[in-house]
């Protein structure tokens, strides 16, 4: 601006104003540069710069995680057959635990009922007595329990264990 104003000083100024307004749209048109495309011939559209693609941000996340889904078949077979055993075994013991807390639950809340909680007690008595009379008072019937029982164990173990 300065500058203007020291040639100003040595030249005329309103000549100078007028040669200063019409250099300044020429800059204006430099500085400005339009991309022109031409998807058809005679029809002229603008080309315009691309957007930064939020898209890219996505596929650097979305390919891994779907890379990884895609291969999780195949990880999941592969461990349940190397380790099939070792997961029965499991499954069959976590079963057992909650099988055996159902039937205590079950128990605990029959034994609420004011009756039959008495009632249990007096079978399980009785039961009890009624065994010790049948098997274990006379030697004949305590044989005859070892014998059944012997009997299961070869069933369950075999015939061939000696214990």
């Amino acid at each position: 601006m300065e500058t203007n104003l020291q040639q100003s000083e040595y030249t005329d100024s309103a000549s100078q104003e007028a040669t200063t307004t019409e250099a300044q749209p020429y800059k204006e048109a430099q500085e400005l540069k339009v991309d022109v495309s031409v998807d058809q011939p005679g029809a002229l559209t603008l080309k315009t710069p691309p957007a930064p693609s939020t898209d890219q941000v996505w596929q650097e996340w979305v390919q891994p995680v779907t890379e990884f889904l895609s291969k999780l078949p195949d990880y999941v077979g592969g461990f349940f057959s190397s380790y099939q055993q070792p997961l029965i075994t499991l499954a069959l013991l976590f079963s057992g635990v909650i099988t055996v807390k159902v039937t205590l639950a079950v128990l605990d809340a029959i034994n609420d009922i004011p009756l039959l909680s008495p009632m249990f007690e007096i079978v399980g008595i009785g039961y009890t007595a009624w065994f010790v009379y049948r098997y274990l008072l006379k030697v004949e019937t305590r044989k005859e329990l070892s014998g059944q029982f012997q009997s299961l164990k070869g069933e369950v173990i075999g015939p061939d264990s000696k214990s």
